[in-house]
């Protein structure tokens, strides 16, 4: 009687933290949800035969929603679906089923919605998660909330790719499970079976991926038979758990990688205040080997050839903030050469490189998360450009250069095209593009007696170059003819964005696009007597049209 009694008050509790609850017969593909920013965040767990139970928090609108989200419900088809809510019952009954997102009819129409960048249908993304290629698509999962376009409710968002330009967004990947929400991580393809999970000839898609909780950070796994579409989390999550060796919570964003020499898996996960490196043969058991200190987050580590010459290879390591490292590794330790280098700055974080790219096309291709805030749209977030990353040989060594892939080009036309002009003159020409809300330009300039110059829209300044401070965009810029008086820029400006990539990819600059309400100058050269050697404008085609 006594066990009864003391399990009581702990049943009270529980039942305690929600105060609504309906059941939903899933019929509809998917649960449109009521999102007002004015209220605060509420517990909401979901229960369904079958699946694991998972919780979000959300600001559930009991009348006024200044918009709506949803989740795809299509794989819940005819199971009975519980929503617990501590909130208002009011709220939760206005959540519905439907075969339509509430709002479709402006869905990719928005006011401030990216036109040549991905950005999910609704709420918010951060960090690209799994990039992979396999069987003819490109996978582009990504950290989402689904609930608002504010961070939190970690899941792995789902879309695909042709092309690396125009994206299909596809059903939730991962949700918040009982070891925590979902963080990032990598995905690998399992063709030698390490994991045990193939059949027949398909091999297992296997995500890695990082369970995060109010108080620890762990690495699991999952596995996918169909191409990404449905997922199965590994029964003994987690993997590793390392918490009480660094004393730290943070431990998180798993790269994997196949080291061919040793015929090893390679986990590169940051702890603490750098990357780690661990090994394993069957992808559940894996052992710590070295570590390395200096980076933030979202580690990378990937081969490179200099100036495409297989016989000279290097290592590159980076993390989330744009720093790299060039070295060696040995499938256990990686060793830097010497200090770190930065090949981009601004709203760029957390970019993540494509694994499985086939050896016919050889490139390593990057995509990161822009850090650009869409205004009061029901979406948030956006991912940049992908881009190609390679060594090349300059003055100062190997370094890395980052230039938007060969597909972006399909989205350009050339519609005009000048070239040794005055900056005067320049601005005039310009003058009928200053309303487009997406363009590309490219230009190569001469500062000729200036030592200071560069080029604005609306007066924030996508190019500011101080020779005199060797200062290019806030960051220090050694061009690579020391007294060279030029500079080549590739400007690609679309409804919130700037991305501006200096001489053919050695800096890539990463802007929210900010006019000042008061400037009335649009595009506009600045700088004593520069000299335009070559202009060029391009027009853009919408991704979503």
């Amino acid at each position: 009687m006594k066990r009864y009694i003391l399990l009581f008050p702990i049943l009270l509790a529980y039942l305690s933290l929600f105060s609504a609850e309906i059941t939903l017969t899933i019929n509809k593909k998917y649960l449109n949800f009521p999102i007002s920013q004015q209220e605060g965040r509420k517990k909401m767990q979901f229960i369904a035969d079958g699946v694991e139970p998972w919780s979000v928090v959300v600001r559930l609108a009991d009348s006024e929603e200044d918009y709506w989200v949803f989740y795809d419900v299509s794989h819940l088809k005819g199971k009975n679906l519980k929503i617990n809510f501590d909130g208002d019952e009011t709220a939760l009954n206005r959540i519905y089923q439907s075969d339509e997102i509430q709002g479709h009819e402006s869905l990719y129409k928005e006011e401030n919605r990216p036109q040549f960048h991905f950005s999910t249908k609704r709420g918010w993304i951060n960090d690209p998660n799994g990039l992979i290629y396999y069987d003819g698509e490109y996978h582009l999962f990504y950290q989402h909330n689904p609930m608002e376009r504010e961070w939190e409710n970690m899941h792995w968002g789902h879309a695909v790719s042709k092309d690396l330009i125009h994206w299909e967004e596809l059903p939730t990947a991962l949700y918040p499970d009982k070891l925590g929400t979902m963080f990032s991580g990598s995905a690998i393809m399992d063709y030698n079976n390490s994991a045990g999970y193939n059949k027949g000839k398909e091999p297992a898609m296997i995500a890695f991926y990082t369970a995060a909780s109010s108080d620890r950070q762990v690495q699991c796994m999952a596995y996918s038979l169909d191409k990404g579409r449905t997922w199965t989390k590994y029964d003994k999550n987690p993997l590793i758990d390392s918490k009480e060796k660094w004393n730290s919570q943070d431990t998180r964003d798993p790269k994997v990688i196949w080291y061919e020499p040793s015929k090893h898996w390679v986990m590169v996960l940051n702890e603490r205040d750098g990357h780690s490196i661990y090994t394993s043969t069957d992808l559940k058991d894996w052992n710590y080997e070295s570590h390395v200190s200096g980076f933030w987050e979202c580690p990378e580590l990937f081969e490179l050839s200099v100036d495409g010459d297989p016989n000279n290879k290097k290592w590159v390591m980076y993390g989330a903030t744009g720093t790299y490292m060039i070295g060696s590794f040995d499938g256990k330790v990686f060793t830097p050469e010497n200090g770190k280098y930065f090949y981009n700055s601004g709203h760029l974080y957390a970019a993540q490189t494509y694994s499985n790219i086939p050896d016919s096309d050889g490139r390593r291709i990057q995509i990161g998360w822009g850090r650009i805030p869409q205004g009061d749209m029901p979406f948030n977030g956006m991912m940049m450009l992908p881009t190609v990353l390679s060594l090349k040989t300059t003055k100062d060594g190997p370094r890395l250069f980052s230039e938007p892939i060969k597909e972006t080009e399909k989205l350009f036309t050339k519609i005009d095209s000048w070239k040794n002009l005055s900056s005067g003159k320049a601005n005039d020409l310009l003058k009928k593009y200053n309303s487009h809300d997406k363009l590309r330009i490219k230009t190569r300039i001469k500062l000729s007696h200036a030592t200071d110059a560069g080029f604005n829209l609306y007066g924030q300044r996508m190019i500011s170059y101080d020779m005199n401070s060797n200062m290019l965009n806030g960051m220090f810029f050694s061009p690579e003819d020391p007294t060279s008086m030029e500079l080549t820029a590739d400007i690609y400006i679309d409804r919130t964005s700037i991305e501006v990539f200096f001489n053919h990819g050695i800096y890539t600059s990463y802007l929210g696009r900010t006019p000042d309400p008061n400037n009335k100058e649009g595009l506009h050269f600045w700088g004593n007597n520069i000299e335009i050697l070559d202009l060029e404008v391009y027009e853009v085609k919408s991704i979503w049209e």
